[in-house]
């Protein structure tokens, strides 16, 4: 199930207002560049941006996110039109076969179990045609980037237009390393409602990644520093093979 930042629709509302700077996702649109990819899959896509930067640019983009309220959010973008949009996670894709899989953010985080995990790079691998890439970003764990996950180090108050000030935090709840959980409190001056947001990631080393996309049928063709967090983030470019190691 998606985390409520997602799936309630007060919070999918003001998402996009409370993360202004998408300068990451120009990796991604380079690298659909870079790899000639014409058909693409943004796999967790939440409210939308770079499925329709991508489109924008011409590419066939299938939007993937299990949250709906994230999705009613996407589909009234510019360019959204120009998206194929589906409520579901990568085991739910239909058949199809396209050029590259895109993960932003913590997407390749939120698969806490095996299984899970497992179970969707099987899925992505299904879509991709023999040769093409998935590209994701993950989070080194030897940063430990969750130390700095404190209410004093986050909170901020945010006017959004039409809804009012906002003042957001985020703050630890637990630490059993692979696994880190945190909470997001939202408080909405105009009638004093409080929302939060309970989520859980997971901080897989290089070699366990490496492991799990060889299992899957993938080559690792590239780890990568992600530019908008230099030193701290791994962007995995992993091409699928014509057979999955299964």
């Amino acid at each position: 199930m998606p985390d409520p930042i997602f799936a309630e629709p007060r919070l999918a509302e003001i998402y996009d207002a409370l993360d202004t700077d998408r300068s990451d996702l120009e990796l991604y649109v380079a690298m659909a560049d870079e790899l000639g990819a014409q058909r693409v899959v943004d796999l967790g896509c939440g409210t939308g941006t770079l499925a329709c930067m991508l489109a924008e640019r011409g590419r066939e983009v299938i939007g993937v996110d299990p949250a709906a309220a994230s999705l009613d959010v996407a589909r009234r973008k510019p360019d959204a039109d120009r998206v194929r949009w589906l409520e579901g996670d990568a085991t739910r894709l239909p058949p199809m076969q396209v050029d590259l899989v895109t993960m932003t953010a913590n997407v390749a985080q939120v698969f806490v179990t095996d299984e899970d995990w497992t179970s969707t790079l099987r899925a992505v691998h299904g879509v991709l045609r023999p040769g093409g890439f998935v590209v994701f970003e993950v989070r080194d764990p030897a940063r430990r980037a969750w130390e700095g996950w404190t209410r004093a180090a986050s909170e901020r108050t945010v006017d959004v237009p039409g809804v009012g000030r906002i003042e957001t935090w985020v703050e630890l709840t637990d630490v059993q390393l692979p696994l880190v959980s945190f909470r997001h409190t939202f408080v909405f001056a105009a009638d004093a409602t409080t929302l939060t947001s309970e989520s859980t990631l997971r901080f897989r080393s290089q070699a366990e990644i490496a492991d799990s996309l060889a299992a899957a049928g993938f080559a690792v063709r590239d780890v990568r520093d992600a530019p908008d967090r230099p030193g701290l983030e791994w962007v995995f470019v992993a091409e699928r093979g014509d057979h999955a190691g299964l």
